[in-house]
């Protein structure tokens, strides 16, 4: 591990430490990706087999009345802009406003200074492993004009009462978390 990683690690310990959960599912959640974390010492890098930390970040229009939403490529499903935490990754809010802005192509990104929800889900890296999602919100500038970026298929604004038919209920939970703080 690299001085960077390993202050990553911390930094993610740290966040979820002082993150107060908004229900007890959500608090036994933290708790796990805590647990994970202080048994994995490689907990925020890919290659951690049985799962590892991600970051994601909802971005919200100005007025929070509409989502950005990405394609994604491997998925064929829209979700919120995010993914792994990468070698020059210090800070697990860092990372979330990195995946946004690239998968979002909107600079001047305005991100929470905390997360809004947890999510453990199952992926196909390394042949079944988890992702343990740390999600934020961004709000883009009124002005803001996105990119399709090469990992997504396509990008579009979304009314967040309108979410796409196959919309999971991780992505609807999210957004609803979204709009209450």
């Amino acid at each position: 591990m690299t001085a960077r990683q390993d202050a990553l690690r911390d930094d993610v310990r740290s966040v979820l430490l002082g993150w107060p959960a908004p229900d007890p599912v959500q608090g036994a959640l933290r708790d796990s990706f805590v647990a994970f974390v202080d048994e994995h010492a490689d907990a925020v890098r890919r290659a951690c087999v049985p799962g590892h930390i991600t970051a994601s970040a909802l971005v919200l229009s100005a007025d929070r009345r509409e989502v950005l939403l990405t394609l994604h490529a491997k998925i064929g499903r829209w979700l919120q802009m995010g993914g792994h935490c990468e070698a020059a990754d210090s800070t697990l809010r860092g990372a979330a406003l990195r995946e946004a802005t690239e998968e979002s192509g909107i600079p001047g990104l305005v991100i929470g200074a905390a997360p809004v929800r947890l999510d453990k889900h199952r992926v196909g890296c390394h042949g079944g492993s988890w992702h343990l999602d740390v999600q934020y919100v961004a709000v883009a500038a009124p002005d803001a004009e996105h990119v399709i970026s090469e990992e997504s298929l396509d990008l579009a604004w979304f009314p967040v009462g309108a979410l796409p038919a196959d919309s999971d209920d991780a992505l609807r939970a999210l957004v609803a978390t979204a709009l209450r703080g």
